[in-house]
């Protein structure tokens, strides 16, 4: 008898990458958002949206342990959020760093190795090895290795940021968390910044969760989108999401989003709040 080819869907037996369960943060009175259900899969990238004052930044500081919910259930790889995990990578707001600063480059990527250990107990020769290694591979990976000697006060932003992202993938990570990554930057390093981060979340299926206002740098590798609107979101595909009818519903106002080629165009008003 022939042989008939029988498709066989693979599931996936690892645990989701984040898991958020009946999500509320509230400070007092103000509730950033409530009942926020969201799993991400291991390797998927969300882009967080919204304006400014919505819990995007307080999302992140949920998954990195530094605040709690109010309410619900939060798990990393299955487990339960603990803060300075090892299996997190975190890339801050981008500022710059005085110029008087001697810290270099390789410097502040091995912090993304070790800084979470305290004390001054010397090193094996096997261990500086590793910690040598993990500092250059991480370089490599932002196409940063020229930057290892360089002073960090002297970068320029795109430099810099490079350089952070090579600090936060630095432990290997199993998620990444950036916050507004591209901030400052000027569109040809903003593009480039974006790029290496998927390029890492490609080559280690490492999961992404960025929170951003430059939308259409980032949407080209976004899997789904979280659009938080003074506690209201929209969980989906950027087709599902970034149009006229759900931006309209979550601000409760006349929004217009036009796609012009490859990028949104929002038009709306917000009370002078950034879309």
């Amino acid at each position: 008898m022939p042989v008939i080819d029988q498709a066989v869907e693979t599931v996936d037996p690892r645990p989701p990458a984040v898991s958020l369960s009946g999500a509320r943060l509230a400070f007092g009175e103000r509730v950033l958002w409530d009942h926020l259900d969201l799993s991400v899969s291991p390797g998927e990238f969300i882009a967080v949206l919204g304006p400014n004052g919505t819990g995007k930044t307080s999302l992140l500081k949920v998954l990195l342990g530094q605040l709690t919910l109010s309410a619900g259930a939060v798990l990393v790889d299955g487990k339960r959020v603990t803060s300075g995990s090892g299996h997190i990578g975190y890339v801050p707001q981008h500022r710059p760093i005085d110029r008087e600063v001697m810290l270099r480059g390789r410097d502040l990527v091995r912090l993304g190795v070790d800084g979470h250990n305290w004390g001054c107990a010397p090193l094996r020769s096997a261990d500086r090895r590793r910690r040598r290694a993990a500092v250059e591979h991480a370089l490599e990976q932002v196409n940063g290795e020229e930057l290892a000697d360089v002073r960090v006060g002297v970068m320029s932003g795109g430099e810099l940021q490079r350089v952070r992202i090579a600090q936060a993938v630095a432990s290997d990570p199993m998620l990444l968390l950036c916050d507004e990554p591209l901030l400052t930057l000027d569109p040809a390093n903003a593009k480039l910044v974006a790029a290496l981060i998927n390029q890492r979340r490609r080559q280690a299926d490492t999961t992404v969760i960025v929170v951003t206002h430059e939308i259409n740098t980032i949407l080209p590798y976004v899997d789904r989108v979280l659009y938080l609107v003074d506690g209201r979101f929209r969980i989906g595909t950027v087709e599902e999401v970034m149009t006229t009818e759900t931006l309209s519903m979550l601000y409760r106002a006349d929004i217009e989003v036009v796609k012009v080629r490859d990028r949104y165009v929002v038009v709306g008003e917000d009370s002078g709040r950034p879309l």
